[in-house]
């Protein structure tokens, strides 16, 4: 789409959200993080100096809203793409076109591509060029984080503004300004709206953050409630809940919302907080994530965070997935739960996983140090006549089945420490009853 530098004015009849979509920044609700008085963006705008920005954010958090306002607001030429349906030959085309126009009027053009992300290389590539000569300045959108889909010197080029959902006070007053606005909002019709705080509460509730999503709610609302005999529309949480029916969660199983929302589980488990991490499986298991990627990070955080502390911990997680992939879902969700509850109540020890990556460093470090002659296997009699396990003491032959002072590793690390026990659960006990193991016998 080509536009004038001006906010487009929408029929009379399109839908609530369309018609009240901001058309200055002064209206934009929200973002203050990235367009509130002072912040650079805003700068930016006001200076008529936008570089190439890339808006990342969630839907209905208003990322093409405010590329049309920077677009009217600079008076810039607008070009609008969709990496869904747009290709390199676009691309071209509203380059040259661009290119045209600021050598004929030196009026310059904001190129908006929505879903950026969706973009392959070779259709990025085609605008690294453009955008580093300045023959168009980019507003790129997408939901998707800009560090794992974007080609790096399109990144390079280009500021990221990260949107949020809007939080339930700018979804309120965007709901409130499309009830009162006589030019484009529900007052236009002359129809009179009644919404108490904590319908509204419930309206912001279901919007989950998406602007879009709480005009669309409200109008459908308004449609079904009955005026009383002022000609007034009284809306309640019923009406409310009736056109909003169940709340979409928002989720990607190949995006941000999946990878965000795995970190936080794993992280409120390794914290102990069992309402926490259940919280959070449930939000995945609603959404439909896959039951066996849940599994499989319960069977990880088994073995790297509990650890030795409960060893059962692990025992109990492969059972898990046993479980869950033998009963499949919804019945599966149950051993989801009661391995997530373990293991935020277990204790906690990441001394495995710390001793291994100890190990670990010394092995990369030392990387093909021969093994030591006493520790190798002599299997003919021709490796026994050249040394090979000469010295080796059988543990089972020594007193309490240890063989003190038998090395076990190449000299060169012989000595270093990996394995540092954490003190609770059953690693102390172990521990404890290791150290007395080790402890010189008195005499008989």
């Amino acid at each position: 789409m080509l536009a004038d530098a001006t906010v487009p004015v929408p029929p009379r009849d399109a839908p609530l959200a369309a018609r009240m979509r901001p058309r200055t920044l002064d209206e934009y609700q929200g973002q203050s993080q990235v367009v509130g008085q002072g912040r650079p963006l805003r700068q930016m705008i006001e200076a008529d100096r936008l570089p190439s920005i890339i808006l990342w954010g969630p839907p209905g958090s208003g990322k093409t809203t405010l590329a049309t306002i920077i677009a009217a607001q600079t008076q810039r030429f607008f070009a609008e793409l969709s990496a869904v349906s747009s290709g390199v030959a676009d691309v071209r085309r509203v380059i040259a076109e661009a290119a045209d126009r600021l050598k004929v009027s030196g009026r310059r053009t904001i190129l908006f591509i929505d879903e950026l992300h969706r973009f392959n290389r070779s259709q990025q590539d085609a605008l690294l060029p453009h955008v580093e000569a300045g023959t168009v300045t980019l507003i790129g959108a997408t939901t998707e984080n800009p560090s794992f889909y974007l080609v790096a010197p399109l990144l390079s080029r280009s500021r990221v503004f990260r949107l949020d959902l809007l939080d339930e006070a700018a979804l309120s007053a965007i709901v409130r300004r499309a009830i009162d606005d006589p030019e484009r909002g529900l007052a236009r019709d002359g129809v009179s709206i009644t919404i108490d705080d904590e319908t509204m509460h419930t309206l912001a509730l279901l919007a989950a953050g998406d602007a879009r999503t709480a005009l669309n709610i409200l109008e459908l609302a308004v449609d079904a409630t009955t005026p009383a005999d002022d000609g007034t529309r009284v809306l309640t949480r019923e009406t409310i809940e009736g056109a909003a029916q169940a709340p979409t969660l928002l989720y990607d199983r190949e995006g941000d919302a999946h990878y965000d929302t795995i970190s936080a589980f794993i992280k409120t488990l390794r914290d102990s907080d069992p309402d926490g991490a259940l919280y959070w499986l449930a939000r995945m298991v609603e959404a439909g994530e896959d039951p066996m990627f849940i599994a499989r990070r319960l069977v990880i955080t088994a073995a790297e965070d509990v650890g030795l502390a409960d060893p059962q911990a692990l025992q109990l997680a492969v059972a898990c997935q046993q479980a869950v992939h033998f009963l499949g879902m919804p019945e599966g969700r149950l051993a989801l739960a009661e391995t997530t509850v373990y293991l935020a109540r277990s204790p906690k020890s990441n001394s495995a996983y710390a001793a291994y990556n100890r190990a670990l460093a010394d092995v990369q470090a030392t990387r093909n140090e021969p093994v030591p002659m006493h520790l190798r296997n002599a299997v003919t009699g021709l490796m026994k006549g050249m040394g090979f396990g000469q010295g080796y003491r059988y543990a089972h032959d020594e007193p309490d089945h240890l063989a003190p002072g038998q090395t076990h590793r190449p000299e060169s690390v012989e000595g270093h420490t990996y394995y540092v026990p954490g003190g609770l659960g059953h690693e102390a006990r172990i521990e404890a009853a290791w150290a007395a193991r080790r402890q010189p016998k008195p005499p008989e």
